[in-house]
């Protein structure tokens, strides 16, 4: 049996809400202290010459998810999204655990939001394999129905034996995705089998909307909660998830 931390956070490209702040620092230090063994991360900048330039004596040299890997977590993926003249940012994990492969999915249905799953198979110290997937889904339901759809067939071509999180922002606030990823997928939501709903997780400052999950099959799930207290609350425009996950 492997037990694994994870922490699911969208970070906003490191700014806090309606971009008043730059916290890129102030978040670092949060992720490190909750210790997680896999980070997945939303919206995080690969690079951006005007924000770097305007924020230049705290903007990392490196790409955000390298700033945030930092010394902590030995490997990392990265899933470009969003390309624009200015930069580019998309997906991201951090893992302590080396990763084996990874694809980046493009669900995009339109030229305005670019839409991706990070996959990423890790290797584990008892060998157990795991599939960690990484989310960021449409503002449209119509989209987010067919990128659901698209998420499914990804899960399910993946063994049966195999372990799957998937974890990230749904953009979920009618909560649709439950039914779909268990009857079509087999995955269990774990806040939703914790506590009957999943998490209230926007706006940060005071949570209303249900807007992130953390999905698993063929794994068991304890102590899932919401980081919405401070320094969490000010770090970003999303409260992060975090649960201890057992395969």
């Amino acid at each position: 049996m492997t037990c694994l931390k994870i922490l699911t956070v969208n970070t906003h490209k490191g700014f806090t809400t309606f971009n008043r702040k730059f916290m890129l620092h102030e978040l670092r230090d949060a992720v490190r202290l909750v210790s997680a063994d896999l980070v997945f991360l939303q919206e995080v900048q690969g690079e951006h010459q005007s924000w770097s330039q305007r924020h230049a004596e705290l903007w990392p040299e490196q790409p955000q998810y390298e700033f945030l890997a930092d010394e902590i977590w030995q490997d990392f993926a990265y899933g470009r999204n969003a390309v624009y003249q200015e930069g580019h940012h998309g997906n991201a994990l951090l893992s302590k655990y080396p990763i084996k492969s990874w694809d980046n999915w493009d669900i995009s249905l339109n030229g305005i939001e670019k839409r991706g799953l990070l996959h990423c198979q890790i290797e584990t110290e008892a060998g157990h394999p795991l599939h960690a997937i990484c989310v960021h889904l449409s503002l449209r339901e119509p989209h987010r129905q067919i990128q659901l759809q698209q998420l499914c067939e990804h899960v399910n071509a993946i063994p049966k034996n195999e372990a799957v999180i998937v974890a990230g922002d749904f953009n979920d606030w009618r909560q649709k995705s439950q039914a779909i990823l268990k009857d079509c997928a087999g995955m269990q939501e774990i806040f939703t089998e914790a506590y009957g709903k999943p998490p209230r997780t926007f706006p940060a400052l005071c949570p209303l909307l249900r807007l992130d999950r953390i999905y698993v099959r063929g794994a068991e799930t304890h102590m899932p909660i919401v980081l919405s207290s401070k320094p969490w609350s000010r770090l970003s425009d999303h409260a992060p998830l975090l649960a201890e996950v057992e395969f």
